[in-house]
């Protein structure tokens, strides 16, 4: 198989809860050799069943605020009313594309407009939408159990999440999963044959000529 050297890329993939972006992160990276995931940093506390370095990386807060100050996220939140902060380590992901391997991204908007900012020419970026509103609502009350003020609670986030849809490179509605994994696949296929990203072509090309 000929084996052209090329830089990696970097997908993101954001939706609202319940749209299902986790699941086509994991779809591919069942049936993508040189896809991978990040291994995010957090200062949450560590689960049992939890292995640090594979699942998170746990920093204590004074660990993550060194790691704000020497500025080695690329890209960083903090959830639960501020309680927890979580972020993606630079060095792991650059040294993954200059080696030619994929990162895939589970991020929301806020944490994709970071990282095009940090790695602008690396990251190719797939919104996915529900089909309608209603199947948004059942996956999420499906999922979670929740009813009442809860599931209006993540139905406002999620509409907002929605509005952020025009930041993103590409736009898939995941009606049936299978479908939307492919369509995602697509992106990342043809991110990878950009031209600008294929650092060997020239000396291939140049070998054909």
């Amino acid at each position: 198989m000929i084996y052209i050297p090329r830089r990696g890329v970097c997908l993101v993939l954001s939706a609202p809860s319940g749209a299902g972006k986790t699941a086509i992160a994991e779809a591919l990276l069942d049936t993508e050799p040189l896809l991978e995931s990040s291994v995010s940093v957090t200062t949450r506390a560590r689960r049992p069943d939890e292995i640090d370095g594979k699942h998170y990386h746990f920093l204590t807060e004074e660990q993550f605020q060194a790691a704000l100050r020497d500025d080695v996220l690329l890209e960083w939140a903090r959830v639960l009313q501020g309680t927890h902060a979580y972020g993606t380590p630079r060095q792991p992901v650059e040294r993954a594309l200059a080696a030619g391997r994929d990162i895939v991204f589970d991020i929301d908007w806020q944490g994709h407009q970071q990282l095009r900012e940090k790695l602008p020419a690396d990251v190719v970026s797939v919104f996915i939408l529900p089909p309608n509103i209603d199947a948004l609502r059942s996956r999420l009350v499906g999922r979670a159990g929740d009813h009442g003020a809860e599931i209006e609670r993540r139905m406002r986030v999620a509409r907002d999440e929605i509005r952020h849809w025009e930041a993103f490179h590409h736009v898939v509605v995941n009606e049936d999963l299978a479908v939307a994994t492919e369509a995602v696949r697509a992106v990342l296929h043809a991110a990878r044959s950009a031209r600008d990203r294929l650092t060997g072509l020239r000396d291939f090309v140049a070998g054909l000529t």
